[in-house]
């Protein structure tokens, strides 16, 4: 099974158990963050659209770090223009622990029913 979220304007693929690189986030190592649904699929099919509203994709903040530093540099011809300028995109890992789930779906608890009392307990209590 596998599903794709969005976060930050970009989409990502994931399952469970993956650790994927997205937007900085703010929060801390080892707390749980939720992103929304855009596309489930799994053995019986693809959901999209209203099939997966309310799903989420949960998972485990791993590390906050900076990639790998790039260098811009900006040059125009005959002008003696240049600038150059180095930049390190921040980031946030998280590790997908559950996909699928509803919003507080897998927190409520199942109810049990109360059994109605049947017709003749009713008259037998009315008459006492």
């Amino acid at each position: 099974m596998y599903a794709i979220f969005e976060n930050g304007n970009k989409q990502y693929r994931v399952s469970v158990g993956d650790v994927v690189k997205v937007e900085k986030l703010n929060a801390q190592v080892g707390a749980t963050v939720t992103f929304p649904v855009v596309m489930c699929a799994d053995e019986g099919g693809v959901q999209v659209g209203g099939e997966v509203a309310g799903k989420t994709v949960c998972g485990e903040v791993v590390e906050q770090g900076k990639d790998k530093k790039i260098i811009v540099f900006k040059y125009k011809a005959k002008k003696n223009e240049r600038k150059k300028q180095g930049h390190r995109q921040p980031y946030t890992k998280v590790k997908i622990t559950s996909i699928g789930a509803a919003e507080g779906e897998a927190k409520k608890p199942a109810r049990a029913k109360k059994a109605a009392p049947k017709a003749e307990e009713a008259s037998q209590e009315a008459a006492e």
